[in-house]
């Protein structure tokens, strides 16, 4: 099994993370590494693993330049400044407190693919280290500036040249929610906005509310919004690399909502001559038009958007860091996940969520209320169920040759296998996946009426279960 999952290492401290594993990534980053930036979010245990990564590092010779508690964008910001070969993001992102992990970052910012870390574990598993004499250890030196060089780019990224910041300036009401996202309040008052915050206390047990930003845990800001004068509320995790959206009425934002509205908007802000001169890591993929980069199981709603503003989606496997990778096609303007990750190629290839609260605002200082903009997205019926079997990898192997010889709804136009596998039926697609965590296969079906829908999704619905049943996995 592999250590590194698409988000890095992270699990219970003591138990999945350790500082013996913190010490271990940290010598085996160093093999080929002069200098690696480090940083951790708010949990109280980071400042331990900081040290113990640290001290890897220092032991093979590489120098570490730490920024200490900090956003992860600002951390896999930091290696493109700081001429850096790695970043190393010791959080846990939106998990409870008793958890903490490790991300790693390469020389651009962006998540490390899945080679690299596989050579990385490699490395752990053979414990081939690189380590110096003492006199030739790394020097760990302090950057706090890291901060504020990224409210410097978060606003450069949204203001107009030799015109005010914004348009106008909308009332914001932050959720830092405990974490590191306070940058997000600094950039916006830099901005011109009107901000009030919500758990702006940095507590790396996150009292006031769980890290991970979701409807349920953002009741208090959408009440807020919704009583208040303020335009739009934002809400980040405990490292700030998510984003979710409210409304000036209180709504909490569908997350394919918000990629629809992101990725247009960078389309309409997109030189089509500028990308076109651009260089891409992923040869003979560059189209002609737009692109927007999101997971398999991303609306049909984004695609109908997108399509209005001559643009289409391409669709990568589930996590952030494959949106990335896929967003180093010139064609790709913008990048995301519904479950809040946003990614502007042209700025950094992490998942931002102060730029993207930034962006928000923006956006909503030009075109107006959130709430109108949102209604402009069509919204499609979705059914979703997980089937319980012991055998997921076999019954998906089965599944993919039934579908193969013509089983299931009719008729298939394409089928995609890089994430489980998505069945599109031109007015309808399921998707078929095993879960990576639990003894699921998780079945999600949509069309743009819900009897399509409920149809398509019944009908995959009986698939599953038939093979399930036969034990023919």
């Amino acid at each position: 099994m592999s250590l590194f999952g698409t988000s890095g290492v992270r699990g219970p401290v003591g138990d999945v993370v350790t500082a013996e594993l913190a010490l271990s990534v940290g010598r085996a980053v160093g093999v080929d590494a002069d200098r690696v930036v480090v940083g951790r979010d708010v949990r109280e245990t980071g400042d331990l693993l900081v040290d113990a990564v640290a001290a890897g590092l220092r032991e093979s010779g590489t120098d570490v330049v730490d920024v200490g508690v900090a956003t992860t964008p600002t951390i896999a910001r930091s290696v493109g400044w700081r001429d850096a070969d790695f970043g190393i993001a010791v959080t846990a992102s939106h998990n409870p407190p008793a958890d903490n992990g490790l991300k790693l970052w390469d020389e651009t910012g962006k998540a490390l693919d899945r080679d690299s870390l596989s050579t990385i574990e490699d490395r752990i598993e053979e414990n081939e280290t690189d380590l110096v004499a003492w006199d030739g250890v790394g020097v760990r030196t302090s950057w706090p500036e890291a901060t504020d060089r990224h409210v410097d780019a978060l606003v450069d990224a949204v203001s107009m040249p030799d015109e005010p910041a914004l348009e106008r300036q909308p009332s914001v009401v932050v959720d830092v929610g405990s974490g590191t996202g306070s940058i997000t309040a600094a950039a916006l008052r830099e901005l011109g906005c009107h901000v009030e915050t919500l758990n702006a206390l940095s507590d790396g047990r996150f009292p006031a509310r769980p890290s991970e930003p979701t409807p349920a845990n953002c009741e208090t800001l959408s009440r807020v919004v919704a009583t208040t004068d303020a335009d739009l509320g934002v809400a980040h995790d405990g490292d700030a690399d998510r984003l979710v959206a409210v409304t000036e009425d209180g709504t909490i934002l569908d997350g394919d909502v918000l990629l629809a509205l992101f990725g247009r908007d960078a389309v309409e802000r997109t030189d089509p001559i500028e990308r076109a001169g651009a260089e891409s890591t992923e040869p003979d993929t560059s189209s002609d038009e737009p692109l927007v980069a999101a997971p398999v199981n991303t609306s049909l709603a984004v695609d109908d958007a997108l399509a209005d503003v001559g643009a289409s989606l391409t669709r990568t496997r589930v996590g952030d860091g494959y949106v990335a990778e896929r967003a180093t096609d010139p064609a790709v303007v913008f990048g995301g996940e519904p479950s809040g990750a946003w990614i502007w190629p042209d700025e950094t290839p992490c998942p931002d969520g102060p730029l993207a609260a930034c962006r928000l605002a923006a956006l909503v200082a030009r075109d107006g209320p959130l709430s109108a903009l949102a209604a402009d997205v069509p919204s499609y019926p979705i059914h979703r169920e997980s089937v319980e079997t012991s055998e997921k990898d076999a019954v998906m192997g089965t599944l993919a040759a039934s579908i193969a010889d013509g089983a299931g709804p009719e008729p298939i136009e394409a089928t995609d296998d890089r994430d489980g596998l998505r069945v599109d039926l031109g007015d309808a697609w399921y998707l078929l996946r095993a879960s990576g965590t639990q003894p699921l296969v998780r079945i999600t079906a949509q069309a743009r009426d819900d009897d399509r829908a409920q149809e398509v999704f019944e009908a995959a619905r009986q698939l599953v279960d038939e093979t399930v049943e036969s034990g023919s996995a």
